[in-house]
């Protein structure tokens, strides 16, 4: 079994990136900031304070977060509900931020999170993939961007789906999340020792993947 780590900050693109090496390469995709925003709207829906590490803690044991396939794209299941078309907006982002800085819900994630790398060709990204969740992953990839590619890049997604957003307000609220992310306690947001360093300000999805799954080929001989 093969394991990918990408990390790297909000709007750096790693979703799109992984998504399209983990089809070239036959990979399982595990797209973990899924996972947590599923458990951030779970807290939004209840009205809990993201920042409540009390009651967090209390109700992670009711929060059941899984990933199933359709069609091959991968579907967010929230206790049974599939909340993929929910965890998407600005406010489940900032809220994810804050929850998943929480232990407890970091906890309850670690586990399936290494279980399936264990069961497949694993490509998996997030905040601490190659840090905490893989640490032992056969390719560890950093991808990030500048805090202004990364806010137009959101912008023009935004924009896209008819959502009404000011470019500045966006960017402001990528450096916050990088804040938070780079700063809390449990398992920050920083490239891995072993990682390549990746900066996609400049470059095309396509001049990414290839960038990654050259590395991939060069570091196992696969």
């Amino acid at each position: 079994m093969y394991s990918i780590a990408i990390d790297g900050p909000a709007g750096a693109g790693k979703s799109t990136i992984a998504k399209t090496i983990a089809k070239k390469l036959g990979f399982v995709y595990v797209d973990t900031g899924a996972m947590y925003r599923a458990i951030a709207l779970y807290f939004l829906r209840k009205g809990v304070d993201g920042k409540d590490a009390q009651t967090i803690e209390k109700m992670c044991p009711d929060i059941h977060v899984t990933l199933e396939y359709q069609d091959g794209e991968q579907q967010v299941l929230l206790n049974g509900e599939n909340v993929s078309s929910f965890i998407r907006t600005e406010e489940v982002s900032a809220m994810a931020s804050l929850t998943s800085a929480q232990p407890a819900v970091r906890a309850a994630l670690l586990q399936l999170q290494r279980d399936m790398a264990k069961s497949a060709d694993i490509l998996m990204d997030g905040r601490d993939i190659g840090t905490h969740v893989l640490p032992n992953a056969d390719l560890k990839i950093y991808l990030t961007a500048s805090v202004s590619v990364r806010a137009k890049r959101r912008y023009q997604e935004m924009i896209e789906k008819g959502v009404s957003c000011e470019l500045s307000e966006i960017e402001q609220d990528i450096k916050e999340r990088d804040h938070q992310d780079m700063t809390r306690e449990i398992a920050p947001l920083k490239k891995a020792e072993d990682a390549y360093l990746l900066d996609s300000s400049d470059l095309s999805i396509e001049e990414v993947v290839d960038a990654v799954i050259t590395a991939f080929h060069e570091k196992t001989g696969a």
